[in-house]
């Protein structure tokens, strides 16, 4: 998959089935640019269920503004992955866990999936393998320009969430040691909920809050802007909040 050269690449996370979003976050980011996005990347937590998937997409016949593009979070239907994964191919594209992806001039690692979550909200499929790790560190250093993942290295200043401190400090270790062998100019995650900006080693680390609430935008010449903008969501049940959800 190559998204048009040239193009601005939209960034956003944390989706959690609100799909409308996704275009109000692109018409503002065009509206701010002067320019179409060419290419739109959601990093995890699209919202892969069936029943929104059907009612969004078949029964309003919706399609998005611009090509859309996803990892997978946590919170995907993973009983019937694949198959949404086809039944849905016409309107958003899954990006392989471990795959090498070309998006305007540069490469990017894709790894979808988790490991900083409480056991009920890890169905299986989900987290990410210390296998997964094996197969992303198979790239060569320098073959990586940019890794989207769902959640974050260890060891950047994620601060541990109140009610899941008992899990130890946020992230995947393993990727902290895979960042030391790409060396990627940037890492851009999300799942945390919440703005988080650190460098280290010659990597630039974002972590994005929910699709709702911002998104990063990556310019031809490299540049990368974040931007706050608020898209106010219908009212959901109270459960969805109470879950992190909105």
């Amino acid at each position: 998959m190559t998204a048009a050269a040239g193009g601005t690449i939209l960034l956003l996370s944390d989706v959690h089935a609100h799909y409308h979003v996704v275009d109000l976050q692109v018409a503002h980011a065009e509206a701010r640019l002067g320019a179409p996005v060419s290419q739109v990347l959601a990093l995890g937590d699209f919202g892969l269920f069936a029943d929104n998937l059907h009612r969004h997409f078949r029964k309003a016949r919706r399609r998005f503004r611009r090509p859309v593009a996803f990892i997978e979070g946590n919170h995907e239907d993973f009983r019937a992955f694949d198959r949404l994964v086809h039944d849905y191919a016409d309107v958003v594209t899954y990006l392989p866990r471990g795959s090498v992806q070309a998006f305007g001039e540069r490469r990017w690692l894709c790894l979808g999936g988790a490991r900083y979550m409480d056991s009920w909200s890890t169905p299986p499929g989900c987290e990410v393998s210390d296998e997964d790790i094996r197969a992303a560190m198979s790239h060569a250093p320098g073959s990586v320009d940019i890794v989207i993942s769902h959640d974050c290295p260890t060891g950047i200043g994620v601060p541990s969430e109140g009610e899941r401190e008992h899990l130890g400090p946020p992230g995947v270790a393993g990727f902290a040691d895979l960042a030391a062998h790409l060396r990627p100019r940037l890492w851009v995650f999300g799942h945390h909920h919440r703005w988080h900006r650190h460098e280290a080693a010659g990597t630039r680390y974002i972590g994005l809050p929910q699709s709702w609430e911002g998104y990063v935008l990556v310019a031809p010449d490299g540049a990368v802007t974040c931007v706050d903008h608020l898209v106010p969501l219908p009212r959901n049940p109270g459960w969805w909040r109470w879950i992190g959800l909105r």
